[in-house]
């Protein structure tokens, strides 16, 4: 929608409790840290598991509504809430009353001043 935003990020290897998101005034931080330790010698790794910090700066008025992680990919969903002041508004253009002939010739004049 208009006001409703996703950041999706690959996080394979992560579990749900290794990943971190914070959310604070504009600033959204999303950290992932392995658990323990694998001394296991690999003669290939095909998906690199290191630790891993991302920040996003988030426009005025944004929050984080949700994340989910399924198959390896994280979603945060966020969504922007203006405040009712602050959203734009229709303002009702009403038609004057006609005045009635006789007045609507009439002028006023003001006082002239000499400069």
């Amino acid at each position: 929608g208009e006001n409703q935003y996703r950041i999706a990020m690959s996080v394979a290897g992560f579990a749900p409790d290794e990943i971190t998101i914070t959310h604070e005034q504009q600033m959204l931080t999303v950290t992932g840290a392995k658990a323990g330790e694998d001394d296991t010698e690999y003669l290939y790794r095909g998906i690199a598991v290191r630790n891993f910090e991302r920040r996003f700066q988030l426009a005025d008025f944004v929050t984080v509504t949700g994340a989910n992680l399924a198959n390896g990919l994280l979603k945060i969903d966020l969504v922007r809430e203006l405040p009712e002041q602050m959203k734009p508004r229709r303002i009702e253009i009403h038609q004057a009353e006609a005045l009635p002939a006789g007045e609507a010739s009439k002028q006023i004049e003001g006082e002239k001043h000499a400069a």
